[in-house]
């Protein structure tokens, strides 16, 4: 992979110059608009969901739901990415995801019941699924090489601008209508496909369709022998997994934390506790933008992964709704750096043909991060406390840092993000 040009990165606005693709600027407004939609709905799901049940078990349940479609979709999803038009399979996505947001605001209209809320999460799930790894893979063909780690930092910025406005407007919007909140998902992945229509995706070589079955094993072969992309997508995976507190935030919001004390309703809290990761994250993000190319990515990884452990620990152990905030706010600021490194990793140690599959296979570790750690933490939260799940999650991250850095040396020892894996040296 050809290195950034030292010449590039010393450049005055070198920064902002992934902003300056039209195609890129287009896709990336999109995606900052499908984000703020999904972070509003997805506060709305479990605000309704434990409002309903009054059940933690219950916002597990909705990420398993979640989690069953990632395992059945995904790796297919990254074969079609491979084999077909990338920015169509996103299109299709997007209007499944339309129709199941309008579908969820039909239910919260009519007061449906709360299994065939499931059943729409569980379609929700599976068109994201079928459009994942095409919006992952899609990046590299519209930045040139020595742009896409700056193009990957911007990306994660309005990510995380995304999900800071999302959960605080999508608060203020289920205090007034939860069924808005739902369309409000609709109007902006609408948005998303409209512009997606007039980006001008450059011709780049694909994967021949050929046995399906055959194809996906290699993506996964791909994977366990880069052992440096293996170990950072799996340390992402069992950090996560295990020190995710936020599908619980319903019940911190509701039941643990004193809203009155803080000055708000609990949906406000919840939509600012919700907000709180992602500010954190957009923190990290703004600075990691006008920073150069990382240098001893691995250590940084590793780090940054154990910060996210003591907050998620801290937080748990917290009473107080502002020290909440600061430690679900210093979990976001962590999290993001491990985000850049293993999107960067992934898509600059790939070659095109192979990046939709390898693409599937990391969003399955995200996916089970996410969607299994929200059932892991519920299923703790229901047999012991939620304190308890968030504090135990927080220490098995700690324990997975250690583990990874023995059984994964040269991801500890990687330095920058454009070498190959197998060539990261101490």
């Amino acid at each position: 992979m050809k290195q950034p040009s030292p010449a590039i990165q010393g450049t005055p606005g070198h920064a902002y110059l992934a902003l300056r693709n039209r195609g890129f600027a287009r896709f990336l407004t999109g995606s900052g608009l499908v984000w703020l939609g999904t972070s509003a709905q997805t506060l709305a799901i479990g605000w309704e969901v434990y409002t309903r049940t009054g059940q933690a078990l219950s916002l597990g349940m909705v990420g398993l739901v979640q989690a069953i479609p990632m395992f059945l979709f995904t790796l297919p999803a990254g074969y079609l990415a491979d084999v077909v038009d990338r920015r169509r399979l996103m299109i299709v996505s997007m209007l499944g995801t339309t129709l199941t947001s309008l579908l969820l605001a039909l239910f919260s209209f009519r007061h449906g019941s709360v299994g065939l809320m499931y059943t729409i999460l569980f379609l929700d799930s599976a068109f994201l699924r079928l459009g994942w790894p095409a919006r992952i893979a899609i990046m590299p063909l519209l930045v040139p090489v020595e742009h896409f780690e700056s193009a990957v930092k911007w990306r994660t910025t309005v990510m995380q601008i995304s999900a800071v406005a999302g959960p605080a407007l999508g608060g203020f919007i289920i205090g007034w209508s939860l069924p808005a909140a739902y369309l409000f998902s609709a109007l902006c992945s609408t948005v998303f496909m409209l512009l997606l229509l007039t980006i001008d995706v450059p011709d780049a070589p694909r994967s021949t369709r050929g046995n399906m079955l055959a194809q996906v094993r290699e993506g996964l072969e791909f994977v366990w022998r880069k052992k440096t992309l293996l170990g950072a997508i799996s340390l992402d995976l069992f950090a996560v997994l295990f020190g995710g507190a936020v599908y619980l935030l319903p019940v911190f919001a509701r039941d643990i934390l004193d809203s009155r004390a803080a000055g708000m309703t609990p949906e406000q809290m919840l939509g600012w506790l919700r907000a709180a990761p992602a500010a954190g994250a957009l923190l990290m993000a703004l600075i990691m933008a006008h920073m150069p190319p990382l240098r001893r990515s691995g250590r940084v990884l590793f780090a940054t992964v154990t910060g996210f452990g003591v907050a998620t620990l801290a937080f748990g152990l917290s009473t107080g709704f502002w020290l909440s905030m600061a430690a679900l706010f210093l979990t976001g600021f962590f999290d993001n750096v491990s985000m850049v490194i293993r999107a960067t990793l992934v898509q600059l140690s790939t070659p095109n043909e192979m990046r939709g599959r390898v693409s599937a296979v990391n969003a399955i570790f995200i996916g089970s991060s996410n969607e299994l750690g929200g059932f892991e933490s519920g299923v703790v939260a229901q047999l012991f406390s939620p304190v308890i799940s968030v504090v135990s999650g927080g220490l098995c991250t700690l324990l997975v840092v250690g583990g990874w850095s023995f059984l994964f040396p040269g991801l500890r020892k990687m330095r920058t993000l454009s070498e190959d894996g197998s060539h990261a040296g101490g």
